[in-house]
């Protein structure tokens, strides 16, 4: 398989992350790239480098303010030596608020709902080779039709077009769907991480072209909290194109894979050009976010299940965060996608 993927995205790496009253290990670290690098070289997967093409097809699904926001803030920052070597907020709107300010520290707030995205000297690159690494997979399904990986990192699915969140800064999987509709018409995204893709259903919320398939833990119990819940199916246009599915805590194997079944329905119903897949491995049964209980097995039985499914696709990552299992995940998921295509 085509594996795409830049060494820029390793550039991004904070070693903690204010979470829950404390600082802890930052679950997104640089080496979470390495070590699936290593695992699709070690399977001899085609690896090509992403050009570092231009800003456009970003800005065809994020603001261009907040896109200006993310490559500027760390130098406006640390112009001010009062500041901390890491651009983390310390407010953030609500509902109630109504206007984007223009201070430093107000902006961050507003382009920000959490502390889980700090910022240093190298976020924007990494961020930026993230979402082109998405873009040039993209491309290369559209020139193909062949399964392609993108190997993005830091991954994308909970940012909406001028918010980052849960350590996501630019929303890949959205930016390669919306640049796959052109040449497909339609696109539909599964996404298997553990946590919902709030950012990827707000952005194809009222978009008839796009279905957004979810499956993750139940948002009562686990971030994102606010988006994620069954009864959200999309409005207007968009309506009965968001399907979600919120699973309990410890979901194993065969639970899961059913939603994976009736995600796979609702695929075919909708009869799409193409697939992106949100590939998140966080609900494996060794990750350390210790939410699910998938297998390698699990992993490989829906790698299946999307590969049945007979359209081209794109899969991008998403979580999956420090294990010695990771690079195994990825493998096993790989080998059975692309046995079945083959």
């Amino acid at each position: 398989m085509l594996v795409v993927h830049h060494p820029d995205q390793a550039r991004h790496d904070p070693a903690l992350v204010f979470r829950g009253g404390r600082f802890i290990d930052q679950p997104d670290r640089a080496e979470r790239y390495r070590l699936l690098l290593d695992a699709a070289r070690e399977d001899r997967h085609d690896l090509v480098e992403a050009p570092l093409g231009g800003i456009e097809p970003i800005v065809a699904v994020h603001d261009e303010d907040y896109v200006a926001f993310l490559s500027t803030i760390y130098a406006r920052w640390s112009a001010n030596p009062q500041l901390g070597t890491e651009v983390i907020p310390n407010v953030h709107p609500t509902h109630r608020m109504y206007r984007k300010p223009t201070e430093l520290l107000g902006e961050l707030g507003w382009y920000s709902n959490s502390t889980s995205c700090p910022i240093t000297a190298d976020t924007w690159p990494a961020v930026y080779a993230s979402a082109q690494t998405a873009i040039h997979g993209a491309d290369r399904l559209a020139g193909s039709g062949s399964p392609v990986y993108a190997l993005c990192r830091p991954p994308g699915h909970h940012s909406y077009p001028d918010l980052m969140s849960g350590v996501c800064y630019l929303n890949n999987a959205a930016i390669a769907a919306h640049r796959l509709t052109a040449r497909y018409g339609k696109v539909a995204i599964v996404d298997i991480d553990v946590h919902h893709g709030n950012g990827t259903q707000f952005i194809f919320w009222q978009r008839p072209d796009v279905l957004f398939c979810s499956i993750h833990v139940d948002p009562l119990l686990s971030a994102p909290y606010y988006a994620g819940y069954a009864e959200e199916i999309g409005e207007g246009p968009g309506k009965g194109l968001n399907f979600n599915q919120p699973l309990p805590w410890a979901t194993a194997d065969p639970v899961w894979l059913e939603a994976m079944d009736r995600a796979a329905a609702r695929v075919r119903v909708f009869a799409p050009g193409a697939l992106v897949v949100s590939l998140g491995f966080d609900a494996a049964e060794h990750d350390p976010v210790a939410t699910f209980k998938i297998t390698g097995e699990g992993f490989a039985a829906a790698a299946q299940k999307l590969a049945a499914l007979d359209v081209p696709t794109l899969l991008v990552q998403e979580g999956g965060y420090l294990s010695r299992h990771l690079g195994i995940y990825l493998q096993r998921f790989l080998r059975l996608f692309e046995g079945t295509t083959g």
